[in-house]
């Protein structure tokens, strides 16, 4: 009898021996698969966020600079800006010190909203300083050095001209007059405006506003208009009556609108082109044949593309 359990016991062991080196072997090879999925997964998603910046600060950027995992970007002014620094952040920790990653991670999106945004979803309230830093002036005199008088229609507000910004507002408000001949009502959304320029940090942090950069404008302010000063329900009922076509005229000049964040902010609206231009030629990954699938093709395109894949073949 005892040799009979002696027998099913190394039988058994034998079994369960065989049963964890296949699922060791099922389960590693699995794994190894995820992680190379995962693995070409972020790669795409940098190349096209590095490719939407380039497309979008064309004069600033000089070049892409890849070194092992780290990946930085050139600029024009000297800086090098690292598109990922590998640390684990919470939402909080994304607001005070973004990289490009943080602030390119959260897609804007350019479809109307019906609903209040939740669950910190908030498209562009991240920003890498040190980039916007060089783009717009490092110190407050690099930035007033920048200013340039624009007329909306009210009267004349300064704006940052690197980079086109300041460009990109006066288009705004020179199309406005069309869109108030169609919807005279929208008037009402706009004037009188709230302000461009302010150098001051954001209410109860220690980081400069986009109004520090003179890269934003409030328009016409409202009580309900701001997540600190009003409830959910008072913020959705502040969306539904917000003019879809005053918010689509400022996104085609490269403009994200604080009314599509968790922490809503109906009458801001801020230059960001990068988040324009990566939600334009977002693609379904499935379909994809090469990363840069849905850009457009032309000379400075393909141009950006073979810095950004050169980038990647020099450090392999």
């Amino acid at each position: 009898m005892n040799k009979y359990k002696a027998f099913y016991a190394v039988a058994a062991l034998f079994l369960l021996v065989f049963a964890a080196r296949s699922f060791y072997q099922d389960n590693a090879l699995s794994f190894c698969e995820a992680a190379s999925t995962a693995g070409r997964e972020y790669e795409t998603t940098a190349k096209r966020d590095l490719l939407a910046l380039m497309m979008a600060y064309p004069k600033h950027i000089e070049g892409i600079e890849k070194d092992g995992q780290i990946v930085c970007v050139l600029m024009e002014s000297g800086e090098k800006i690292v598109y990922d620094d590998m640390k684990i952040k919470s939402f909080d920790e994304k607001l005070d010190s973004a990289d490009i990653q943080d602030m390119m991670e959260i897609g804007y999106p350019l479809e109307c909203i019906d609903t209040l945004k939740s669950d910190n979803c908030d498209p562009g309230r991240i920003r890498c300083y040190p980039f916007l830093h060089a783009v717009y002036g490092g110190s407050q005199r690099d930035i007033e050095a920048n200013l340039e008088s624009v007329d909306l229609g009210a009267g004349c507000y300064p704006f940052n001209e690197s980079n086109g910004a300041a460009k990109a507002l006066a288009a705004v408000f020179a199309n406005l007059s069309d869109l108030l001949k169609k919807e005279p009502e929208v008037y009402g959304f706009v004037y009188p405006l709230s302000g461009t320029y302010n150098y001051r940090t954001i209410a109860g942090t220690a980081q400069l506003s986009p109004h520090a950069f003179a890269i934003a404008i409030d328009l016409k302010r409202d009580d309900c208009d701001y997540w600190l000063w009003a409830n959910t329900q008072q913020g959705q009922s502040r969306l539904d009556a917000y003019p879809h076509s005053l918010v689509a005229l400022f996104e085609s000049h490269g403009f994200i609108w604080g009314g599509k964040w968790a922490h809503f902010d109906f009458l801001h609206f801020e230059y960001r082109p990068a988040l324009i231009i990566k939600a334009q030629y977002s693609t379904d990954d499935s379909t994809m044949l090469t990363w840069h699938d849905g850009f457009p093709d032309t000379r400075d395109t393909r141009t950006y593309i073979d810095i950004i894949n050169q980038a990647w073949t020099e450090a392999e």
